[in-house]
Formats: structure tokens, C-alpha cells, sequence
């Protein structure tokens, strides 16, 4: 059974308390439409865990998908200004169109700058933050997208909601 290679820690992008008795580790990709149709699932999970689970997402842009990186870089950007999350959930939502204009406007929607998101951008600002992600995940074992782990071990069940609500409370 694989393990998570890098720990969860204080860089990591964290909904939920740091007590949870269970932590669930997303490596994704948000133009993977497997990673759109875990980001509901993941949700409705939230909502009823509650307090009892800490979700914590990592980027894993895939080379297949073409905007995948740049749509990782402008989350780390809207971290940045504090607003990964709002970020996140967009991207998910519009996941059919990630290009990089779509993305300023996306950037507009939370009131960040495009001036400096374009920069950003450009300068690969963010690109750091985003391969370390990549480099944890490969290096925990991570081959696709989503892959879910599970209080630092990998879950290698059924992606559906009982599967994981199992999974969840028997590490509880």
C-alpha cells in the first residue's frame, strides 16, 4: 500500500479542522473530467463529515491536459490573496473552459488582479509551488487523476460516495 510521501503540513491547502480525526488528500488536475466529477463527491463528503474531516487538495497537472498548469499556477496565485478556494470551485464549475482568458475572468469574478495574474503567469510565479505538489505525488505513487489518500494512505477503492464514506469512518 502506498503512503503519502510528503506529509501533510502548513503549506498544504486545508479545508477542515487540523484535529480531524481523518484527513483526505486529493492529488488533482482541474481540467481532468475525472477530477470534475470528484469535486462534488468531495463535497457532498464534507458536508457530512463535517468537523471530523480535513480535506486538503494538491496539484497534479497532467501533461495531457493543455491548460492544466496554468489553471494550478492561477490557484496558487488566488492563495496567494487568500482566495484558493473560491478558485478552486470556480475552476471546477467551469472546468469546460480553462484557457487563460477564461481564467482572468475568473480572476475578475473574486476581484484579483489580471494585470498581476498575467504576470504571474508569465513569469511562472507559481510554477515552484505547483511542481512541488507534482514532485510529492509522484513520489507517493500518484499516477493519475484524482487519486485519494486517506490518513496518509492511499485509497484504492471504488470512487463513488458509500465506497469513501466507508473508507472514512473506519479510519475514524
Amino acid at each position: 500500500m502506498s503512503e503519502l510521501a510528503v506529509p501533510v503540513n502548513a503549506k498544504d491547502h486545508s479545508q477542515g479542522p487540523a484535529t480531524a480525526p481523518v484527513t483526505l488528500v486529493e492529488y488533482g488536475d482541474y481540467q481532468c473530467p475525472s477530477c470534475g466529477d470528484a469535486f462534488p463527491l468531495v463535497k457532498k463528503l464534507q458536508k457530512h463529515f463535517g468537523d471530523k474531516l480535513r480535506f486538503i487538495f494538491r496539484n497534479f497537472p497532467l501533461d495531457m491536459h493543455p491548460y492544466a498548469e496554468h489553471a494550478a499556477e492561477t490557484a496558487e496565485f488566488a492563495a496567494a490573496h487568500d482566495k484558493f478556494w473560491e478558485m478552486h470551485d470556480l475552476m471546477f464549475k467551469h472546468q469546460s473552459n480553462l484557457t487563460d482568458p477564461a481564467l482572468l475572468k475568473l480572476a475578475t469574478q473574486l476581484k484579483l488582479s489580471v494585470e498581476e495574474l498575467t504576470a504571474a503567469l508569465e513569469k511562472r510565479t507559481y510554477a515552484t509551488h505547483v511542481k512541488h505538489d507534482l514532485d510529492g505525488g509522484i513520489r507517493s505513487g500518484v499516477t493519475g487523476t484524482p487519486m485519494f489518500y486517506i490518513n496518509g494512505a492511499l485509497y484504492e477503492g471504488e470512487y463513488d460516495y458509500d465506497s469513501l464514506v466507508a473508507a472514512i469512518e473506519a479510519q475514524q
